[in-house]
C-alpha cells in the first residue's frame, strides 16, 4: 500500500510516511507531514496547570486528612507533594529534550528499556490509570450534582453510578462526533474549576483577615486525633498525588513545543509552584470554615464549604465543581483514546483500535474501549479505594521512567542533553518513590497487589500479540496484529489543507443512527468483506 513505511529498529525510526490520498484537498504526495512547533511558554504553562488542576483538589483533601491525623501534617503533605512533583518534572524535562518524541512515559520507556516495558506501561495506562481516573472523576461529578438533592445524607450509590454512566456515555458520543465539539467543551468547562478555586481561596483569605483560623493555630493544627504510622503517611501522599496527576502531560507534546530546551523547564518552574500554592491555600481555606471532623464527615467538601460561608450563593460551589469535573471527564476521554490509538498504530494493541471514522476522523473504537473499561471499574470500587489504586500504579510508572533517566546516562553518556539535572534530583525522587511504594504495599496489600497482577498480565499478551512472529492465522485474527510480529504501518492522517489542524475537518454533528451503523460495521468486519465505513489512517476508500 502506498504511503506505508517498514518498522525499524529501536532508536532508529524509519523514513517519514508520505500522506495517502483522501477526500478533499490535502497535502501533496511529496510533502512531509509532521507536527508543527506552535506551543509557546504561555501555552505550555496552561497545559500543565490545566491538566493538574481538576477534580483531585475537590476529592483528595478528605483522604489526605484522614490518613495524616492532624491539620498541620495534612498541609505539610500538600506542600511536600508539590516539591516531589517538581523533582519528577525536572527529570522529565531532561528526558523530554534528550528523547524529543511525543508520547511521554510510553516513548521514553520504550526507547530505554525496550518494547516489553513500553507495552506494560501502555497496558497499565489503558486498563488501569486512565479508566480508573475517569471513574473517579465521573463519580465526583455525580456526587456534586446529587449532593444538593440529598443535603442531609450521602447520595444513593445506584443514583450516583447511573448519573456517572450517563455523563460518560454522553461525552463518549460527543468525542466520537467531533474533535471540535470536544475541544470546545474543554475550553468552556475549564472556567468551572478556576471559578470554584478562586472563590474558595478568596473567601478563605477573608476568613483569615477576620480572625477565623482557629484550626490553623499551631496548638490546634498539630493536635493529633490519631498517631499516624509510616503506612498512613504513604497513603496520605498517594491521596494527595492524585490531585497532582497530569504534571507529565507536557511531555506528550514535546515535538510541538517551541524551543523545548528553554520553554520546557521554564514552564515547569512556573506551573508547579503555582499549583502547589493553589492547592495549599485551598486546603487552608477549607480549615477556616470547617473543623477536621466536619471535613471528614463531608461527602462533597466544596459543597459543605459553600453552605457554611456563602449563604444564598452556596449553589455556585456544586455547579462550579460539576462544570470542572465534566470538563475533566472530557479531557481524559480525549487523551486516553489517543493513547489507545497510538499504541495500536505501533502494533502494541489490536489493530481495530487504530481505525478512525472516514469522515469524522475520530478514533471511535478506542473511545468505546475507554468508555467500556471505565464503566466496568466504576462498578467495582468506591472513590477513595480507586484513588489509592490509580495513584500506586501512577507512581510505579513515574519511578520506572525516572529510573530510565539514570540508565540512559549510563548507557549513552555521550548523548546530547540540552538539559541535564543534578544527579541528586532523580536519586531523591527514587528514594521517596521506593518509600512510598513499599509502605503503600504494606498498608494496602490487596489494592496494590491487584494493580501489579493486572500489569503482569500484559506479559503473555505482549508475547502472544507483538513478539510471536510466526503466529498462525487464527491467532492473528484474535489479536488483530500483523502476522510477522511487526508494527502496523504509520501512514499520515488526512488533513483539511496545508498547515490546518485535523480538528478543522469536523463539520457536522454525528447522529445516533451513525453510532448504530458503526457498531454493525464492526460486527460485519469480522464475518465478511463488504465495503466498510471505517478505515485505518491513510487507507484508500
Amino acid at each position: 500500500m502506498a504511503g506505508h513505511t517498514q518498522p525499524s529498529g529501536r532508536g532508529n525510526p524509519g523514513p517519514a510516511p508520505s500522506p495517502s490520498p483522501g477526500r478533499g484537498p490535502g497535502p501533496g504526495a511529496s510533502e512531509r507531514v509532521a507536527l508543527k512547533k506552535e506551543i509557546g511558554l504561555v501555552s505550555a504553562c496552561t497545559i500543565i496547570i490545566g491538566n493538574i488542576i481538576g477534580s483531585g483538589i475537590f476529592i483528595s483533601p478528605k483522604g489526605v486528612l484522614e490518613h495524616s491525623g492532624s491539620v498541620g501534617l495534612a498541609l505539610f503533605v500538600w506542600v511536600l507533594g508539590g516539591g516531589i512533583t517538581a523533582l519528577g518534572s525536572l527529570c522529565y524535562a531532561e528526558l523530554g529534550v534528550a528523547i524529543p518524541k511525543s508520547g511521554g512515559d510510553y516513548a521514553y520507556v520504550t526507547e530505554i528499556f525496550g518494547g516489553l516495558a513500553g507495552f506494560l506501561l501502555l497496558w497499565s495506562a489503558v486498563l488501569i490509570m486512565y479508566p480508573t481516573s475517569l471513574a473517579v472523576i465521573s463519580m465526583t461529578f455525580s456526587n456534586y450534582v446529587l449532593q444538593p438533592v440529598f443535603p442531609n445524607c450521602i447520595p444513593p450509590a445506584a443514583a450516583s453510578r447511573a448519573l456517572s454512566m450517563a455523563c460518560l456515555m454522553l461525552l463518549t458520543w460527543v468525542n466520537s462526533s467531533s474533535v471540535r465539539w470536544a475541544t470546545r467543551i474543554q475550553d468552556v468547562f475549564t472556567g468551572g474549576k478556576l471559578l470554584a478555586l478562586s472563590l474558595i481561596i478568596g473567601v478563605g483569605f477573608v476568613q483569615i483577615f477576620q480572625g477565623h483560623f482557629e484550626e490553623l493555630r499551631p496548638s490546634n493544627a498539630f493536635d493529633f486525633w490519631m498517631t499516624p504510622s509510616v503506612g498512613h503517611l504513604a497513603l496520605a501522599f498517594l491521596q494527595g498525588s492524585f490531585a497532582f496527576s497530569g504534571w507529565n502531560f507536557l511531555n506528550y507534546v514535546t515535538e510541538e513545543l517551541v524551543d523545548p530546551r528553554k520553554n520546557l523547564p521554564r514552564a515547569i518552574f512556573i506551573s508547579i509552584p503555582l499549583v502547589t500554592f493553589v492547592y495549599t491555600f485551598t486546603n487552608v481555606a477549607y480549615f477556616t470554615a470547617m473543623s477536621p471532623q466536619e471535613l471528614l464527615a463531608s461527602n462533597a467538601v466544596a459543597v459543605t464549604f459553600g453552605e457554611k460561608l456563602l449563604g444564598y450563593f452556596s449553589w455556585v460551589m456544586p455547579v462550579s465543581v460539576a462544570l470542572s469535573t465534566f470538563g475533566g471527564i472530557n479531557g481524559y476521554l480525549f487523551t486516553s483514546s489517543r493513547l489507545c490509538f497510538s499504541g495500536a498504530r505501533e502494533g502494541h494493541l489490536p489493530s481495530l483500535l487504530a481505525m478512525i471514522h472516514v469522515r469524522r476522523c475520530t478514533p471511535i473504537p478506542a473511545l468505546l474501549v475507554c468508555c467500556g473499561a471505565t464503566a466496568v471499574i466504576m462498578l467495582v470500587g468506591d472513590t477513595y479505594t480507586l484513588i489509592n489504586y490509580v495513584s500506586f500504579i501512577n507512581y510505579l510508572c513515574y519511578g520506572v521512567t525516572i529510573l530510565g533517566l539514570l540508565v540512559l546516562r549510563w548507557r549513552r553518556p555521550a548523548l546530547h542533553r540540552p538539559i541535564k539535572v543534578n544527579l541528586l534530583v532523580p536519586v531523591a525522587y527514587l528514594v521517596f518513590w521506593a518509600f512510598l511504594l513499599v509502605f503503600s504495599f504494606i498498608s494496602e496489600p490487596m489494592v496494590c497487589g491487584v494493580g501489579v497482577i493486572i500489569i503482569l498480565t500484559g506479559v503473555p499478551i505482549f508475547f502472544l500479540g507483538a513478539f510471536w512472529r510466526s503466529k498462525p492465522k487464527c491467532v492473528h485474527r484474535l489479536t488483530g496484529l500483523p502476522r510477522g510480529g511487526g508494527k502496523w504501518p504509520l501512514p499520515a492522517l488526512p488533513t483539511a489543507c496545508h498547515g490546518q489542524a485535523l480538528e478543522d475537518t469536523m463539520r457536522h454533528l454525528w447522529s445516533l443512527k451513525q453510532l448504530f451503523l458503526f457498531t454493525c460495521c464492526l460486527l460485519r468486519r469480522c464475518f465478511c468483506k463488504k465495503k466498510k465505513k471505517f478505515f485505518f489512517p491513510g487507507e484508500k476508500f
